[in-house]
């Protein structure tokens, strides 16, 4: 197989979010590492799990800065960069911003990928950044034996519309924006076992921008917002829980799903990046007894960008609702609540 015909998926040990580090292993090697503060205006640093890190100027903007970048999960590589800078720049609505620019962030192993592959790499991201509105302004490329491929974004927004995943409060109701099985995917398409049609339900779903992220922002009754990567629901569900020292309720009848995800999972089709997951917080979860393993494994999945986890008072989560469906995210559901109890993740 010659560099301009390799599938790029064979290239790479994982692909997508589900190549971050073990959330056991990043905990202890983030443990003894000194925190970015004090400093004035460093409002978001790394002392929580936030999606980025944001910075107060004098008149009240905020800059909001962060870098996501990741192996592929397809062998299509304009798709690929799509699906890279879609999850890049989510981050900075997941704070409550909105993108301004990007630099790119390449790695190729070169003489194994054509240049003309990794030019539709490029072509995909800009024009993921172009649909965002936003110049990829620049970046930087090396050798790497795996191809690698994402974006370091800035954006901004007022110091009142930050949004930091640690501010939920007892009672807010809990809306997920996007649908969890991307990871499950994954898998099928790694053995060529995805469904017809099941592909450009991944694509549309991986590709659409978190932009209501930046409107959510505007609305002083929404509290926490973060995206759904790596870690799988409960995992960031749990980061939720542990910022705001509160128990996070999930209603695992009410999550939403991708067509196929619940009988891909039945059948077997689950990552490695899902069963680090739950070694890695799973004695924070609380389930239902009886809940099989492949329904676990739907809450744990992998998500590549995925929607935004989102807490809000609760007399308001129907029309919150109806506005993010609006917005083009209609199978966004209410799937849960925060309560008074233990930092961690229930689940009924």
């Amino acid at each position: 197989m010659d560099a301009t015909s390799v599938r790029l998926s064979t290239l790479a040990h994982g692909g997508g979010c589900g190549c971050k580090l073990d959330p056991g292993v990043l905990r202890t090697l983030l443990a003894d590492q000194p925190l970015a503060g004090p400093f004035e205006r460093l409002l978001v640093g790394n002392e929580t799990s936030d999606d980025a890190a944001v910075w107060a100027l004098d008149d009240g903007t905020c800059v909001i800065a962060t870098t996501d970048f990741f192996t592929p999960m397809v062998d299509d590589p304009y798709d690929f960069g799509r699906i890279a800078a879609t999850n890049a720049i989510s981050d900075i609505y997941a704070m409550g911003g909105k993108p301004i620019m990007a630099l790119a962030i390449l790695g190729m192993p070169v003489g194994k990928v054509a240049p003309e592959i990794i030019a539709q790499i490029l072509k995909g991201g800009a024009s993921l950044c172009a649909e965002a509105g936003i110049p990829v302004a620049g970046g930087h490329s090396i050798d790497t034996p795996e191809p690698i491929y994402g974006l370091a974004v800035i954006g901004t927004c007022r110091r009142d519309e930050v949004r930091r995943n640690t501010d939920a409060r007892s009672g807010d109701a809990l809306i997920l924006t996007k649908p969890l099985g991307v990871g499950i995917y994954s898998a099928a398409i790694k053995r060529a076992a995805l469904p017809v049609g099941g592909y450009d339900e991944f694509i549309a779903t991986t590709t659409r921008l978190n932009r209501i992220g930046a409107e959510l922002a505007r609305e002083s009754d929404i509290h926490t917002m973060t995206d759904v990567t790596g870690f799988g629901l409960l995992g960031h569900g749990l980061e939720l829980a542990r910022g705001a020292g509160l128990t996070v309720v999930i209603e695992a009848a009410a999550v939403p799903l991708l067509t196929h995800a619940e009988t891909l999972a039945r059948d077997g089709f689950i990552t490695g990046a899902s069963r680090r997951n739950w070694s890695a917080y799973g004695e924070s979860v609380i389930l239902p007894e009886g809940m099989p393993d492949w329904h676990c494994h739907l809450l744990t999945d992998p998500q590549t960008s995925g929607g935004l986890l989102v807490s809000c008072r609760p007399e308001r989560a129907e029309a919150h609702l109806v506005a993010i469906r609006a917005a083009g995210f209609t199978e966004a559901a209410i799937i849960g609540r925060v309560e008074d109890g233990a930092p961690r993740v229930r689940v009924i």
